[in-house]
């Protein structure tokens, strides 16, 4: 009993610790502000070697080397603002986990929109110009054999 109640409690305590974050006690700033600033920045970073991880959650040497850059940047004095561009133009817009809205990239944005609106319109012309088969009319020959049939019954 003892040991099924241990073993419920460590599986729910794996489930519900979350994501483990990479971060090193060498690399946390001295100051709360500037940390949060850092964890805030590096969460949105996408680590180039993992790719579906931010930063601030992978063990690759390249994301440790970036949680050190930003956190330099941040000590030196720039904005946010000012060391998310000095990391793309580092390493491009692919190191953003979530990419800017600017009109390079404004056709990825739009091509989904773009792509349901051109085949909505394709629907709508392909059933418009779908007619019902025309039926023949009855020949006077046909009509006579029509009526016979019917007047059997």
């Amino acid at each position: 009993m003892v040991r099924s109640l241990a073993a419920c409690v460590l599986v729910l305590g794996v489930l519900a610790s979350g994501t483990a974050l990479a971060v090193k006690p060498d690399e946390v700033l001295s100051d709360p502000a500037l940390e949060a600033r850092a964890r805030a920045l590096s969460s949105g970073l996408r680590c180039m070697v993992c790719q579906n991880q931010s930063i601030d959650e992978s063990d690759a040497d390249l994301a440790r080397d970036l949680r050190i850059l930003v956190r330099d940047r941040l000590k030196a004095g720039d904005s946010d603002g000012q060391v998310i561009d000095y990391v793309v133009s580092r390493y491009g817009e692919f190191v953003l986990l979530k990419p800017r809205f600017e009109w390079r990239n404004a056709l990825l944005w739009g091509a989904p929109v773009l792509l349901l609106v051109v085949g909505g319109a394709f629907m709508v012309r392909a059933a418009r110009r779908r007619k019902a088969p025309e039926t023949a009319a009855l020949s006077d020959e046909e009509k006579a054999r029509l009526d016979a049939i019917l007047k059997q019954d």
